[in-house]
This record gives structure tokens, sequence and C-alpha cells, in this order.
């Protein structure tokens, strides 16, 4: 089974264009006509984000010279699916390992 994954590309176009800090893209925004605060700048190039402004998508393929592929990668990832627990492992499957009876003592008044 396969499922995809999105990555965000922004940090890394925006530093291979020479930009290392996220206010580096406070002006040339503004210049686009994209009013973001800090806040918002530094969200935007540190987390993928969940919804993008179309306006916003296109001020970044303008300030980086790039495309919205190349913002925007969406990559096949195979999923492995997970074994229950409990139904036909082995015992020799855990080494050494063997469960230790727990000794609860009350404390002597």
């Amino acid at each position: 089974m396969t499922t995809k994954t999105i990555t965000w590309r922004l940090r890394a176009l925006m530093a291979e264009r020479g930009m290392f800090k996220t206010t580096d893209l406070l002006e040339p925004l503004k210049a686009e006509g994209v009013a973001l605060s800090r806040e918002q700048v530094f969200r935007l190039v540190t987390q993928t984000p969940q919804r993008l402004n179309v306006e916003v998508l296109a001020a970044l393929c303008t300030i980086l010279d790039c495309t919205p592929s190349d913002l925007l990668v969406l990559e096949e990832v195979a999923v492995r699916s997970a074994e229950a627990t409990g139904t036909g492992g082995r015992i020799e499957d855990i080494g050494d390992l063997r469960p230790v009876p727990a000794r609860i003592q009350r404390p002597k008044p």
C-alpha cells in the first residue's frame, strides 16, 4: 500500500537564493502585495502549510523564480501494515527477554 506525502521546499529554495532568515521574505512579499506578519512568515517557512492562499503561492513563485511544483513535491511512500501483537509471534523473537513477576510489598508501619 502506498500513500502520498507532501514535501514543502520553501526553506531549501530560499537557501539556494541566499535567503537564510525567515524575515528575508517580509519585504519581497510586501512588494508583491502580500501582507503577512513575521509570525505568519515564520510558520510558512518552517512548517508545511495545510492551506495556502493562491496569491501567496504566486508571490512566492515570483520571488523565488520557481514553479509551484518546485515548492510542493508529492512523493509516494510505501506504508507497511502493522502486524497485530500477540497473534502468531514466536517467543524466540524476543531473545532472552522474559517477563518478571512484580513483587508488591506493603510498607511496614
